[in-house]
């Protein structure tokens, strides 16, 4: 009991230092050794040096890759303007009266496309500004339309997203980006429709009280002296956005949206056609890790595709670089702390997973579950996501400790692996979105507003409304399987 009582205090710690702004960096060893302390008997130089160091480097050695390519693409994509004019081509197409629409499908074709959502965030707010400026919308429904276009369904659901989390379910159940992609298009169909639907009643219901936009500082609150003059320079002054151009210096809509073409296309070609009909028996040698391509297929498939469509988005947009040097350097360095950060968080759940307390908080995940390895693999990587605040985070804790286990359950069910695979990356999303979770957290300082003025609706997009998916996936899933 004592050592239950560990675990729960490193968890409830963690999470109450990470929402005061505390490094989850320093958080991973630090909590995961005050679980240590209360295991009786439990060394503490041996956790850490021996399980939560192991966890964590395997963590970086695996997916390294796809942080580095990810954080570079979008980074090109903002420096070159093409991020931008993606999202204001949109904007001209649908006009300002579908100000709602307009901001979420903005942000769903660049994270889509493999564009951090950071990054969209701080390049789709102005656009959001002058849009819910004059529509006169209240300002604090920005972070929830930025969030459901963002944060959760081509994050979490829509098949072939390069999303990391999409990426980390890959060498557990030997499954591509596309798995189960029936299921994940009914889950961000629900997280689309749900989440839009709140958001234009809300915005009804402001309307009605008189509510509008409100008097505020639309500068980015959370970011310093480059990124405000920046913000400057794209339009948080001008009020409106002009309808028949895009602003001067902007690559042309067609132009800015082929890299993100070539991303979602070539990443399904690589996983289903090209790759599978090399030769990879080499693979199965010792130097190598002795190990399959079906272990490795979905990762080189999104290294590939988002190497390409780099290059592509430099040879379309060369001139258009102010320092291209500095881009990919920028890009390359905006890429660690985000891996080492989740191999934090990896490596605490390693350690925690370690302690006999844990077989007491899986059977409790496993009763939850009813016999269900479906219903479990949600509760167990949703509760994790919420507990870390992080839905990469909670996925890698759930699946290096019981990924084995869901398998051999899942087999004996009869239940498909891109089945594990699409309710593993659903399940991210949900829980992650609390009011301590990071990305929150930024979203918010870059809107310059507060949890009490904007969080509710978050969690309704964010949070609410894909557990429902999730519930619904889950239910399909456990009666017509895969599809």
């Amino acid at each position: 009991m004592t050592g239950l009582l560990g675990v729960l205090l490193a968890l409830g710690g963690l999470i109450w230092l990470a929402y005061r702004g505390v490094s989850v960096l320093l958080l991973g060893p630090l909590m995961a050794l005050v679980a240590a302390v209360f295991a009786a008997g439990t060394p503490l130089m041996a956790s850490y040096t021996q399980v939560f160091m192991p966890a964590a480097g395997g963590f970086v050695v695996q997916f390294f890759p796809l942080f580095l390519l990810g954080a570079i693409f979008g980074k090109l994509m903002d420096d070159s303007g093409a991020a931008e004019a993606i999202a204001q081509g949109i904007v001209r197409r649908l006009g300002g009266e579908r100000a709602i629409l307009a901001v979420v499908l903005a942000c769903a074709v660049l994270t889509y496309g493999g564009v951090s959502l950071f990054v969209v965030a701080f390049a789709v707010y102005p656009i959001a500004v002058a849009l819910f400026r004059q529509a006169d919308i209240p300002k604090r429904l920005i972070p929830a339309t930025i969030a459901l276009g963002a944060f959760t369904f081509t994050m979490t659901a829509l098949p072939g997203t390069p999303a990391i989390q999409n990426a980390i379910p890959m060498p557990f159940f030997g499954t591509t980006p596309f798995a189960a992609p029936g299921l994940g298009i009914v889950a961000a169909a629900v997280m689309f429709g749900l989440g839009q639907a709140w958001l234009v009643r809300q915005a009804g219901r402001a309307k009605a009280a008189g509510e509008g936009y409100g008097a505020h500082d639309d500068r980015p609150a959370a970011f310093g002296k480059v990124e405000r003059e920046h913000s400057a320079g794209a339009g948080f002054d001008a009020g409106l956005i002009a309808p028949e151009a895009p602003p001067r210096g902007l690559p042309p809509f067609a132009l800015a949206l082929a890299p993100i073409v070539v991303v979602i296309v070539l990443n399904y070609l690589l996983s289903a056609q090209v790759i599978p009909a090399l030769d990879t028996s080499f693979l199965a040698e010792p130097r190598f890790g002795a190990t399959t391509i079906d272990s490795v297929l979905g990762v080189w498939a999104i290294i590939g595709s988002l190497t390409v469509a780099g290059l592509l988005l430099v040879a379309l947009c060369w001139r258009r670089f102010a320092d291209l040097k500095r881009t990919l350097d920028d890009g390359a360095n905006a890429s660690v702390m985000p891996i080492f950060n989740t191999a934090s968080l990896v490596g605490f759940g390693a350690v925690v997973a370690a302690l006999p307390a844990f077989d007491l908080l899986v059977g409790f995940v496993e009763g939850l579950g009813g016999g269900n390895p479906l219903v479990s693999l949600a509760l167990s990587v949703n509760l994790l996501a919420g507990i870390t605040g992080s839905a990469s985070g909670g996925m890698s804790i759930a699946l290096q400790a019981l990924g084995a286990q869901y398998v051999e359950a899942a087999q004996v069910a009869g239940i498909a692996p891109e089945v594990l695979h699409r309710v593993t990356t659903v399940a991210t999303g949900g829980l992650d979105s609390l009011p301590h979770n990071g990305a929150v957290v930024t979203l918010l300082g870059i809107c310059g507003l507060t949890h009490r003025e904007a969080y509710k609706d978050i969690f309704m997009v964010a949070v609410a409304f894909p557990l429902a998916a999730l519930a619904l996936v889950v239910v399909l899933a456990s009666t017509v399987g895969s599809f």
